[in-house]
C-alpha cells in the first residue's frame, strides 16, 4: 500500500510533457492549442552538448511547465549508433527539416517558431547555462502573447 501510495504521489507531481512522434502531429498541435513549437535538432547519441541540453534543460521541471502551458516540443534527431537508428521515414522527415531549418547542420540548434513554420527565435548550441536558456524561451513565449 505504501508503495501505491508514493507511486501516486510521485505520478501526481510528474509533468506531462511530451515529445511529439513527428513534426505534423506538432504542427497541428500547435495550431490547436495556439502554442509556439520548439523544434530542436540534436544528436541524441554522440552530440555532448546535445545530451546536455537534454537533461539540463528539457528535462528541468521549470522548463516542462512552460512547455505544457506554452509550448508543442519535436526534436529531430540525428544519431548515429546503429542501435539507435530512426525508422527511414522520420530520418527522411529530420533531414527535410534540416534542410529548411538548420542548414548549417548544427547541433544543437534549437528554433521557436509559429505553427505555420514562422521561426521566431533560435539558438546555435548550448551555453550550460539552463536557467539563462529557460529565461530566454519564457520571454519568446510570452512576447507572442501580448
Amino acid at each position: 500500500m505504501k508503495l501505491l501510495i508514493i507511486l501516486l504521489a510521485t505520478g501526481l507531481s510528474l509533468s506531462f510533457t511530451n515529445w511529439q512522434p513527428d513534426f505534423e502531429t506538432a504542427k497541428k498541435l500547435a495550431g490547436e492549442e495556439h502554442k509556439y513549437i520548439l523544434l530542436n535538432f540534436s544528436g541524441s547519441d554522440w552530440c555532448a552538448p546535445c545530451i546536455r541540453l537534454h537533461k539540463e534543460v528539457f528535462e528541468s521541471d521549470e522548463f516542462k511547465t512552460l512547455a505544457d502551458q506554452a509550448l508543442v516540443l519535436y526534436r529531430a534527431d540525428f544519431p548515429r549508433s546503429k542501435k539507435n537508428r530512426l525508422p527511414k521515414e522520420l530520418q527522411l522527415s529530420n533531414e527535410a527539416l534540416a534542410d529548411k531549418y538548420n542548414p548549417l547542420g548544427k547541433f544543437p540548434y534549437t528554433v521557436v517558431m509559429t505553427a505555420d513554420g514562422q521561426v521566431i527565435r533560435s539558438w546555435d548550441g548550448y551555453s550550460n547555462n539552463s536557467a539563462q536558456f529557460i529565461e530566454q524561451i519564457k520571454t519568446v513565449c510570452h512576447a507572442g502573447r501580448k
